[in-house]
């Protein structure tokens, strides 16, 4: 759908979802988002956007839902074997062979849903490292924005169904059997952190090794891609690498990623050394009008810079020449493949004059420095005068940028005043030594204060480094406490279900009728073992089946208008005999009894089985018993 056709009430649905929740689905595909919510609606009746929109208002509650609906967490254990044999056998080796011992390692499971992408990259790495160093230099973040998903991954614990595709030595080095489920190992547990996030509105993590997204750029529209792809771009180290799920490609983002193995959708990132390059990523992690107009005042930037009159250079604060205009290109035979080199491996650095020391004044002065009359000698032998002014660049908060050198050409100028500056070179040549020695002991003297300078920041910079620790340390005290709490609750809740399953179970056991409870939709929730008895049907064969779906001796199709009467609270009770053959082959005449199964409203019914032979003889009994009894 074009912007040109948008339903306009499913938009203001959309721009309420954001001002009431904080969800912002706009860079969703409309197609895919429609589709969801369309069959939230249905389940409540409701025909069209504005309804659903009224019906969010009056019942709050409903977000839940919705959001349930949306946000599908579709993952698994080694999900695509394949692709993760690969990046066990290529990538994470990688990873940690240009690491140094000490080195962390950081990883991002952005989208994880319940959690097994997170903890099936633990295993990996632990496999790789051995869990002590695991635990000491490895870090897996895990994010989503459902906030159910994230509680059911902090538990980490699953079903056997949800391990069976990791190999049985992973499970029994990785998981502990508790009760039914397996749970993740706790020592390791601990270096998975999960939390929050949305891929299109918070700041993503920075400075990782590799980032994990799998099937989540797929739900978004081509633009919101690419400023999601532009923050990955800039999360990851040079050297890190992204892992995507099949269905994405990224055939329209070469410019910041590039295929290591496009069958398993690895990815490494392309580094932008140029300053230009970095300013547009940053573009296009903005919204449209804002990276538009970002991008025009970029080039409309370089175009005023590469026309200026005179020449200019710009380096960054690491050294690396990262602008030239055509006048500088022309006077020293600079290209555009010399952009993005270090400085000095440019002759330019130390020719016409030595300008590297000179730069790291600036930068310690923090103040431009003028320097007139600089001799260049041409190819073709003449000498050439140039004044060079170096002017440190800041930013908004005084820090260091770069240094821009500009080059402007006196040569005419010089040579009409030669003539009169030669009678007094001599006497010029001697006081021009002696400054220059004053200044070469001033720029000493400057030098070791910033030195002297430098040594006090960096003292109180490690003693603040030092502070965020310890506080980070109790921080990570009391969330180890408030878990250990919660998992306590835990347990005491599953030793309660429990209780009330055995409880239940024995109840069943001792009815001596068979008992049968269906859903709304006629599907077997409990058989019991008397039923088993008399149609010869486990409970595991039945259970989530429809009732009119067997083949038992009993004509089910009978039962039907009664039980819709049960269902419909036409009917509080009733009962019925019908012929019917047991698993035996027997003829029996079969008594049913019918009540509706009600807690706050009709959710089933309860059918009661029972062979009459086996009532009469049971009553027969007590007869004989009771007229016993009374003779004695």
């Amino acid at each position: 759908m074009t912007s040109t056709d948008k339903d306009p009430d499913f938009e203001n649905l959309l721009i309420y979802l954001r001002q009431s929740r904080g969800f912002d689905f706009t860079g969703y595909k409309r197609s895919t988002l429609m589709r969801r919510v369309r069959k939230r609606m249905q389940s409540l009746n409701l025909e069209n956007f504005g309804n659903y929109l009224d019906y969010l208002e009056v019942y709050p509650e409903e977000f839940y839902f919705l959001f349930n609906t949306i946000l599908i967490n579709v993952t698994a254990f080694l999900r695509d074997a394949f692709a993760w044999e690969y990046l066990a056998e290529q990538v994470l080796p990688n990873i940690i062979r240009r690491k140094n011992s000490s080195d962390q390692i950081r990883i991002w499971s952005a989208g994880c849903a319940s959690g097994e992408e997170a903890y099936t990259l633990a295993m990996l790495m632990t496999e790789l490292l051995g869990a002590e160093e695991f635990r000491q230099r490895v870090k897996i973040y895990a994010t989503d924005v459902d906030e159910e998903a994230l509680n059911q991954a902090r538990q980490a614990t699953y079903s056997a169904k949800d391990i069976q595709a990791i190999p049985a030595e992973l499970q029994e080095k990785y998981f502990k059997l508790t009760g039914k489920n397996y749970t993740f190992r706790q020592d390791l547990r601990r270096s998975v952190i999960f939390g929050r996030h949305d891929l299109l509105q918070d700041a993503p993590i920075s400075r990782l090794d590799l980032l994990v997204c799998r099937n989540t750029l797929m739900y978004f529209n081509s633009e919101t891609q690419g400023r999601i792809l532009a923050r990955f771009h800039f999360a990851l180290n040079d050297t890190g690498y992204l892992f995507l799920g099949k269905a994405e490609m990224l055939l329209m983002h070469t410019n910041l990623f590039t295929p290591i193995d496009l069958k398993n959708r690895i990815f490494t990132k392309v580094s932008t050394t140029n300053l230009r390059d970095r300013l547009l990523v940053m573009a296009h992690t903005g919204d449209d009008e804002s990276s538009s107009r970002l991008s025009r005042h970029i080039r409309l930037r370089d175009s005023a810079f590469d026309t200026a009159a005179i020449a200019q250079v710009v380096i960054d604060a690491s050294g690396t020449l990262v602008l030239v205009n055509e006048q500088a290109r022309t006077l020293f035979a600079l290209s555009p493949r010399d952009i993005g080199r270090p400085f000095h491996d440019l002759e330019l650095s130390y020719r016409p004059i030595e300008l590297r020391s000179l730069i790291e004044r600036a930068y310690a002065e923090r103040r431009s420095l003028n320097l007139t009359n600089v001799e260049r000698y041409l190819s073709n032998g003449e000498l050439q005068y140039l004044d060079v002014r170096i002017t440190p660049l800041q930013d908004t908060d005084s820090s260091i940028l770069g240094v821009s050198i500009a080059f402007h050409d006196v040569t005419r100028y010089i040579q009409l005043q030669e003539a009169l500056q030669r009678s007094r070179q001599d006497l010029e040549t001697t006081n021009e030594e002696l400054q220059s020695t004053n200044e070469e002991l001033e720029t000493t003297n400057e030098e070791l204060q910033s030195t002297n300078e430098e040594l006090e920041t960096t003292n109180e910079e490690l003693q603040s480094t030092n502070e965020e620790l310890e506080t980070m340390n109790e921080e990570l005290q009391s969330t180890n406490e408030e878990l250990q709490t919660i998992n306590n609750e835990l347990n005491q809740r599953t030793t309660e279900l429990n209780r009330t399953n055995v409880f239940l179970i024995s109840i069943l056991r001792s009815l001596q009728t068979g008992i049968v409870v269906l859903d709304n939709d006629f599907n077997i929730l409990i058989w019991n073992y008397m039923v088993e008895d008399l149609w010869g049907l486990r409970k595991d064969e039945v259970q989530g089946k429809s009732l009119f779906s067997l083949d038992i001796g009993l004509s089910v199709e009978q039962l039907r208008s009664p039980i819709r009467d049960a269902l419909s609270g036409k009917s509080q009770f009733q009962e019925t005999i019908l012929d019917a053959r047991n698993r035996r082959g027997r003829q029996i005449k079969c008594y049913i009894a019918i009540t509706p199964l009600i807690s706050t409203e009709v959710e089933g019914v309860i059918l009661m089985m029972v062979d009459t032979e086996r009532v009469n003889s049971m009553i027969s009994a007590q007869d004989i018993e009771q007229r016993r009894q009374q003779q004695e």
